[in-house]
């Protein structure tokens, strides 16, 4: 019986490892990392502390992503902060989920391109 329930749980944790709104990142971070380094970095910072040089003049500050705290359930599935709505207030912009208008949408970047940056927003969390 053990057996049994620990086979299930494997197959269950590697059915959801990736998937939308799983929390679990399914982009290639080593890959993200140069994308965000040329849109993110610049408010986010090097870090991901909200501390870019254009950054630290604005109101409201960026989203520390060294925190690793989000405020958007963008799919209304219960839970702030999954991959989904990472991707999608990155295509759409924080405005249109109540946010700052200071951040853009992205709709220039591809899907594979988005969950690589949120992919590697994941490896900043302190």
């Amino acid at each position: 019986m053990n057996r049994t329930l620990t086979i299930a749980a494997t197959i269950a944790v590697s059915l959801t490892v990736g998937l939308p709104g799983s929390g679990l990142a399914e982009g290639d971070a080593a890959a993200g990392k140069p994308l965000y380094e040329i849109n993110c970095l610049i408010c986010h910072g090097v870090t991901g502390a909200g501390d870019g040089p254009v950054g630290v003049a604005l109101q409201p500050p960026p989203r520390d992503f060294s925190v690793g705290e989000f405020m958007f359930d963008t799919d209304g599935d219960g839970a702030k902060g999954t991959d989904v709505d990472l991707k999608t207030v990155i295509q759409k912009g924080g405005m249109e989920f109540g946010g700052s208008a200071l951040m853009a949408p992205w709709p220039t970047l591809s899907e594979e391109q988005i969950a690589n940056i949120v992919a590697y927003i994941r490896t900043l969390k302190k």
